[in-house]
């Protein structure tokens, strides 16, 4: 069984006076939480064997807060066509994910990660997907899992085993207001 993490970058600071969208750092509120969402992957003793990631900078800052909390090194493939990715491309990259990868771990942006989980992942009766139906805030980790090979998986083809949101760690991470 293959098991696919999906992580949003954390928060990031639009108060910032840079140029382009790919140079946005993390905010304060976004340090803390992913920081928190690395605690809890400890917790939870989550490994993975490869890990690929947006180039951006608040996905990197996004990894450097998460390790602080997890307290395990992670060595991302940092992968251009990640950057504000479509569900498609995201489903054309996890095609091509080595085999011999058991537990990969996916970074990157919003639209895209909420759609590729919400295309892979079939409706159900249960709350979990319709949380991610709801909204899929920064921060927040999916784990889907499948048979078969990566080239294998199709939309409707993985089970949503885990959905974790900042806030559910603690709720001052939750959405200002």
């Amino acid at each position: 069984m293959k098991t696919l993490t999906l992580l949003r970058h954390a928060k990031s600071g639009w108060d910032d006076t840079v140029s382009r969208d790919f140079d946005r750092p993390l905010n304060a509120k976004g340090r803390r939480a992913a920081e928190a969402v690395g605690r809890h992957m400890r917790s939870l003793d989550l490994g993975f064997d490869h890990v690929v990631a947006s180039p951006a900078v608040r996905v990197g800052e996004t990894l450097d807060a998460i390790v602080a909390g997890y307290g395990r090194r992670l060595s991302p493939v940092w992968e251009r066509r990640v950057y504000l990715a479509s569900a498609a491309t995201l489903l054309d990259l996890i095609h091509e994910l080595p085999e011999g990868a058991e537990r990969v771990l996916l970074v990157g942006h919003n639209p895209g990660l909420e759609d590729l989980a919400l295309m892979l992942v079939p409706a159900a009766a249960d709350g979990l997907r319709g949380q991610i139906e709801e909204k899929y805030p920064t921060a927040t980790l999916a784990e889907l899992s499948f048979d078969g090979g990566w080239p294998s998986l199709a939309p409707g083809g993985a089970t949503l085993t885990r959905f974790i949101r900042p806030r559910d760690l603690d709720p001052s991470l939750g959405p200002d207001g």
